[in-house]
């Protein structure tokens, strides 16, 4: 529905027209930044450098898409590869939190948005930028996140968030685009826009905006196989764990970066990771989304199931809590509070001895994880005799009569 009311800008880093010199725009080529990066120029009368990040997209073509900032009119494009730092230092820090919202969306535009801040004010200040801009909407969670990071970590900067600002809806920025032979990846009959990154790629709008509609997946999941395409056989993978982080895949050694990328073709072959959610939104709304999501899926059923192993039932149930906090902290905009530090020190502490390999089986889209071993992982129960201590079973009667004295003496009180 198209925005009517006018824009009044009200937060303090707000740029005006007329009050800053150069722009860094946060360019990903999709509809938005493709239209905004002729509308900056056009409004604001400033030169704008094009920032595009590499963080491991599955689908995007970056080399493409610089071309296309150069086209239209950017002083400078540039694509910077973060894959390693967003990975080491952004998304090991998900997989020790089994990173999941609401179900199983692993996070990853959430966290792809706290790298992007923070590179975007190391460049602007390289490039003598005194404003970033971005193509966030007014309903979104993803203003708050840039809006938010970006000040937090440089109070002085400017943002520009045009879609804020233009009284244009997604079919006006079409034809808008169309206008001025801007090629963009949507279209009226193909509304659909995706955030790519290797943790993931979130796609919304049209019928997925619609909690009463199917979303049509087979239109724009193109990247990998759909669950019912999927080979009608079994693949198991083994994922290796030190300290919570995955270091090999199938007995071969790689960054963590590299492995999520190998993993993403090994699991997406097999339709795994593919989710259907409406969510809250951090700013109050609903919110409909389809998510890809096959690495960071099986990592996480993974890294689940081998940190309950290796740990207590006390601490396994303190860190299902404080997994929940971190996802619910990380999708609202949180990541630079003290408050996240703090828990990624305890997922630090409690990953200590989350190392290990673990067997999941992959087949036509479900993804189990069916066998572990580590050699921190804590005696079981068994038919069988059970290795490094004796199970006093004399002890079991007397032990089950206590633990269960007061809920036999509260059912004596009424009556049983």
């Amino acid at each position: 529905m198209k925005n009517t009311t006018s824009y009044i800008k009200v937060a303090s880093y707000e740029a005006k027209v007329g009050e800053i010199k150069k722009v860094l725009l946060l360019y990903s080529g999709g509809l938005d930044t493709s239209v905004m990066l002729k509308w900056i120029q056009d409004e604001y009368k400033v030169s704008v450098i094009a920032l595009t990040m590499d963080i491991g997209q599955q689908k995007d073509d970056l080399e493409a898409i610089k071309q296309k900032a150069l086209q239209f009119g950017a002083l400078k494009a540039i694509t910077y590869d973060a894959k390693e730092e967003f990975a080491n230092d952004f998304i090991a820090k998900g997989i020790k939190a089994n990173a999941s919202y609401q179900g199983d969306y692993h996070l990853s535009t959430p966290i792809g948005r706290a790298l992007l801040a923070k590179k975007a004010v190391e460049m602007a200040k390289k490039y003598g930028a005194d404003c970033i801009a971005h193509g966030c909407t007014g309903k979104g969670n993803d203003q708050v996140r840039l809006d938010g990071y970006i000040t937090a970590i440089c109070p002085e900067m400017k943002i520009i968030a045009p879609v804020r600002e233009w009284q244009m809806d997604r079919n006006e920025e079409i034809k808008y685009a169309e206008k001025n032979k801007i090629p963009v990846p949507a279209s009226i009959g193909f509304p659909y826009s995706v955030d790519d990154n290797m943790w993931g790629m979130t796609w919304e709008g049209g019928e997925i905006e619609e909690p009463n509609l199917i979303s049509p997946i087979e239109k724009f999941l193109t990247t990998y196989t759909l669950a019912k395409n999927a080979p009608d056989k079994e693949e198991l993978v083994k994922i290796k764990f030190e300290k919570g982080v995955p270091v090999a895949l199938n007995g071969e050694e790689l960054s963590l970066a590299k492995l999520i990328v190998k993993l993403n073709k090994l699991a997406g072959a097999h339709g795994v990771g593919v989710v259907h959610m409406f969510e809250d939104r951090l700013v109050g709304v609903k919110n409909g989304g389809v998510y890809e999501l096959p690495a960071a899926h099986v990592i996480i059923k993974a890294h689940k199931h081998l940190e309950r192993f290796v740990n207590t039932r006390q601490l396994n149930q303190l860190k299902d809590e404080m997994d929940i906090k971190w996802a619910y902290l990380c999708y609202a905009a949180m990541w630079y509070d003290p408050i996240m530090a703090a828990i990624n020190a305890f997922n630090d502490k409690v990953n200590e001895n989350v190392t290990g390999e673990v067997t999941v089986r992959l087949y036509k889209g479900s993804a189990k994880a069916v066998a572990m071993e580590s050699p921190y992982g804590l005696d079981h129960a068994s038919f069988n005799a059970i290795g490094g201590y004796e199970f006093n079973v004399n002890a079991s009667a007397g032990f089950t009569e206590i633990y269960s004295l007061q809920m036999k003496l509260a059912n004596q009180m009424k009556g049983y």
